[in-house]
């Protein structure tokens, strides 16, 4: 028995927890706004998820900003600033070594914003509620499954 218990690609409990930590110390510095940077003073942003690499020396931050928008100013700014943050994170978490920061846009809320529109769009409303009716034995067309019809109608 290896110890392991997630399947391979996923990430271990340990990299879960540290990506946790450094997303709220991350939150913390930005808040706090030590960073004398124009485009993040004042900045609203949102850190959804930090990724860590296994050996826990790179992490992947991603960010939206808050109430959406463009983030391209954002990320820019973050990413002039990955190694001051990298610094005040050292000095946060207590790890052997400060992870390397990387900053990328979260895609994940436009994505289900987009399939929230298409899911309420009335074509594909009607599609689901006919495969809805589809499922109790009948076809989509009423038929229950037994004798087929005739091209030209039942007999």
């Amino acid at each position: 028995m290896t110890g392991r218990e997630t399947a391979p690609g996923e990430p271990s409990q340990r990299q879960l927890r540290v990506g946790e930590e450094i997303r709220r110390v991350l939150a913390r510095v930005l808040e706090r706004g030590v960073l004398h940077d124009p485009a993040l003073y004042d900045a609203r942003v949102t850190i959804s998820e930090v990724t860590v690499s296994p050996d826990l020396r790179n992490a992947t931050v991603w960010i939206t900003p808050l109430g959406g928008g463009d983030a391209s100013d954002l990320l820019a700014a973050l990413k002039r600033n990955a190694g001051r943050l990298g610094g005040l994170l050292a000095r946060d978490i207590k790890l052997k070594y400060a992870p390397k920061l990387r900053f990328e846009r979260d895609t994940a809320f436009d994505t289900s914003t987009r399939i929230d529109a298409l899911l309420r769009d009335p074509a594909v409303r009607r599609d689901v509620e006919a495969a809805d009716d589809g499922e109790d034995g009948h076809d989509v067309d009423g038929h229950d499954g037994g004798e087929p019809e005739d091209r030209d109608g039942p007999a």
